[in-house]
């Protein structure tokens, strides 16, 4: 059968298969990490033809999943779930289930709940299948401008001092970019004592990434201790990306300062200057601010 158009006939093309049923097992999805249209489309296939979505909090996941018109029963995993909510699951995939596995941003089992049912969904010779996506370490990398051929996620860092500089002096020999999450609370101190463990490594900070006010801070460790001690904690999620060992952050010498105040002093107040120039650069705002209360006398 064919249509006439307007260029000629053109055939009608062959009706959509219905697709086919998922194969038990244990799906782990990964879900956006900010911007809601970073999802797969054979993500939202899984999502919408499993059986059941095993999320980190119902309440947390609904919103995403709303939006694609998702109404796969969902029931609650968590690190807290206790071992009973992990074998349900499990018995259900070991009858003939398909359990899609996600977690409320990102890769799940990366700092997120899942760990546990994966191995014992191994243990038993149930099907485990990942489906790749965006996971907010892998994001930070790319955007720190610091080597990505080899590198070490280290998740949370210890919230005590003395236990933080511990872990940190386990890391510093190795020959790896290295990966961090933190709180904004804690974000000073931890590049505080990393520039004292690791030595003045050039390093990135990466916030709300893939959202609208996504931030990457770039420059030394000191720098960004100096920044975030100043500014305060910021807003968002956080990655910390350090360079590794032997990589020295670029200096930004005394003319090159003066020539981006400059470029900015034309344009801008000595206060908005100073802080488009600190932010660009990772110097101390109040370092850069007094430099630029210099030049603009100069140019006064």
């Amino acid at each position: 059968m064919s249509l006439e158009t307007k260029g000629g006939r053109e055939p009608i093309p062959p009706a959509r298969a219905t697709q086919a049923a998922l194969a038990p097992g244990l799906y782990v999805v990964a879900t956006p990490i900010g911007n809601a249209e970073d999802i797969t489309l054979r993500a939202l296939r899984v999502l919408r033809q499993a059986d059941v979505i095993a999320c980190e909090d119902t309440r947390v996941s609904a919103k995403l999943l709303e939006r694609h018109g998702i109404a796969t029963q969902r029931v609650a995993y968590h690190d807290h779930s206790g071992p009973r909510v992990a074998e349900a699951l499990l018995d259900r995939i070991a009858g003939g289930a398909a359990v899609a596995l996600i977690s409320d941003a990102g890769t799940p089992l990366l700092s997120d709940p899942g760990f546990p049912l994966v191995r014992d969904a191994l243990a038993r010779g149930l099907a485990v299948t990942v489906l790749p996506g965006p996971a907010a370490p892998l994001a930070a990398l790319v955007l720190s401008g610091l080597p990505a051929e080899r590198f070490l996620f280290a998740g949370f860092l210890p919230a005590k001092p003395a236990a933080r500089q511990r872990a940190l002096d386990e890391l510093k020999a190795v020959p790896a970019t290295l990966l961090f999450l933190e709180t904004a609370p804690r974000l000073a101190d931890a590049l505080d004592d990393m520039a004292q463990v690791l030595g003045d490594r050039p390093a990135a900070v990466a916030r709300e990434l893939t959202k609208l006010h996504e931030e990457v801070r770039r420059a030394s460790l000191a720098a960004l201790a100096a920044h975030y001690r100043e500014a305060g904690p910021p807003k968002g999620e956080i990655v910390m990306v350090v360079g590794p060992p032997g990589e020295r952050a670029p200096a930004l010498d005394a003319a090159a300062l003066d020539a981006k105040l400059a470029e900015a002093l034309a344009a801008m107040s000595v206060k908005d200057a100073s802080a488009a120039v600190a932010a660009a650069t990772g110097l101390p705002r109040r370092a850069v601010y007094a430099r630029a209360l210099v030049l603009a006398r100069r140019g006064g």
